[in-house]
């Protein structure tokens, strides 16, 4: 029971961090005028930041996942495998959605996803 109340938690901690960081936070930080230019602009830089804020919030929801699958008692190398390789490719998917892929962390999230998801246990 105690692990699934910290999963639970740890989903609903990474949709506040999304949703409340979205509101307060990058909203703000966002309609300032002095944010770095990279690659000619500041667009580039403001995709980047909301990507790379929301990205934390995938990751937290694939440790939940691994949370809830501990607390059935059979979490084995291959469903650690699964989970992480899923939460890379959907984490790779905020930098190409985003940043219309021009951020090329999609690609390693993307490999990395790959190779997890290729693996299998000796």
């Amino acid at each position: 029971m105690l692990l699934q109340i910290a999963s639970a938690l740890i989903f609903v901690l990474g949709a506040a961090h999304s949703y409340l960081g979205e509101r307060y936070l990058l909203s703000r930080l966002l309609r300032r005028d002095n944010l770095p230019k990279l690659l000619g602009g500041t667009a580039f830089t403001k995709q980047t930041l909301r990507f790379a804020w929301h990205v934390t919030t995938v990751a937290w929801w694939g440790l939940a996942v691994l949370l809830a699958q501990a607390a059935d008692g059979q979490l084995t190398a291959i469903d650690v495998a699964r989970t992480i390789g899923w939460t890379a490719i959907l984490s790779a998917l905020l930098p190409l959605a985003f940043t219309r892929g021009r951020h090329l962390s999609w690609i390693v999230m993307l490999v990395i996803g790959a190779l997890a998801l290729g693996w299998r246990a000796p």
